[in-house]
C-alpha cells in the first residue's frame, strides 16, 4: 500500500474515534523560529489536525524570546487541563538550549517522544515500523541498517528495530566506504537519515531489501531524498510524500493516546 493510502485510512479510523469524544484532543505548537521547513512541517500538522477534528493551536514566538522566558511558558501549558500534547517546533534559536526545552515539557504531554522519560516513542520512528507492520514485514532475524545517529531518528529507530527484533548496525558519517558498502549488501531494511542527497545511490542492495528515506534535502527549490529514486528493492518511500506523512499521522496517533492517559 502507498503511504499515502496508508495515511488516508490512518485519518479515517481516528476521526471516527474522534466524533466519539466529548471533548477533542487539543494539540499545542509552539515555534521560535521562521525556518521554511518549520513552516512547512506546521502548515502540515494543522492540515492533519482540521482534517481529522482536533483542535490545534499555534503559538508563535519571537527568535529574540529568553530560554527563561520560553520555559515559563512551557510550564503553564503543562499545567493546563484543557492541553493534552504540546510540541516545541526544532531548531530553535541560539540562545536556547534544546535539550532544557525537552526537559521542560511534562512527558505525558511529550507526543513528540524526545523527552527521555516520555510515555511515547518519537514519531518519525514509530511511524516507520506501524507503515512497515501494515506492509507485513517480517522484522525477527532481519538484518537492518540505519545510516545515521542523530537523536530524533537514527538511535531511536535503532531502538525500536531492536525491540522488533532485528540485527541492528548504525552507520554515520565516519564509516568506511569499505564497511558502508559491506553492511548494505547484507541489508533487509536500510533506514538512511544522513542529511546528503541521493547518498544511497550505486551500492550493491538486495532485491528484497527495503529501502526508508527520511532525507530532506532543499536544491534548487525542489526536495530530495538521501536515496536515490527507483533503486531496484522491493520497497523505497518516497520524498517528497513518504516517511514525512507516516511522522505527522504519527503525531496525531500519539496526541490521541495522551488524551485518552489524561481522561
Amino acid at each position: 500500500m502507498e503511504i499515502k493510502d496508508y495515511v488516508s485510512n490512518r485519518k479515517e479510523m481516528i476521526k471516527r474515534d474522534i466524533v466519539s469524544l466529548v471533548i477533542k484532543p487539543h494539540l499545542v505548537i509552539i515555534q521560535v523560529n521562521d525556518d521554511d521547513a518549520s513552516n512547512a512541517y506546521i502548515k502540515g500538522k494543522l492540515k492533519d489536525a482540521a482534517e481529522v477534528n482536533i483542535d490545534a493551536s499555534l503559538i508563535k514566538l519571537s527568535s529574540n524570546i529568553s530560554e527563561e522566558e520560553l520555559i515559563s511558558l512551557i510550564k503553564s501549558k503543562n499545567a493546563d487541563s484543557s492541553v493534552h500534547g504540546l510540541i516545541v517546533q526544532m531548531p530553535l534559536p541560539q540562545q536556547i538550549d534544546e535539550n532544557k526545552i525537552k526537559l521542560a515539557i511534562d512527558p505525558a504531554k511529550d507526543v513528540d517522544g524526545f523527552h527521555p522519560q516520555s510515555l511515547y516513542d518519537p514519531c518519525t520512528p514509530k511511524g516507520i515500523i506501524n507503515y512497515l507492520k501494515e506492509e507485513k514485514f517480517d522484522f525477527s532475524g532481519k538484518n537492518a541498517v540505519v545510516i545515521g545517529r542523530s537523536n530524533i531518528v537514527g538511535k531511536p529507530t535503532a531502538k525500536l528495530l531492536l525491540k522488533e527484533n532485528c540485527n541492528v548496525t548504525v552507520l554515520h558519517s565516519k564509516t568506511s566506504f569499505e564497511d558502508m558498502n559491506f553492511y548494505l549488501a547484507h541489508a533487509d531494511i536500510i533506514v538512511v537519515a544522513i542529511g546528503k542527497k541521493w547518498f544511497l545511490n550505486n551500492q550493491i542492495l538486495k532485491s528484497s531489501a527495503v529501502v526508508i528515506d527520511v532525507g530532506i534535502n532543499r536544491e534548487d527549490g525542489k526536495l530530495f531524498g538521501d536515496a536515490k529514486p527507483s533503486l531496484k528493492v522491493k520497497l523505497q518511500t518516497p520524498v517528497p510524500g513518504g516517511v514525512g506523512l507516516l511522522t505527522r499521522i504519527t503525531l496525531i496517533e500519539n496526541l490521541l493516546e495522551a488524551y485518552k492517559n489524561a481522561i
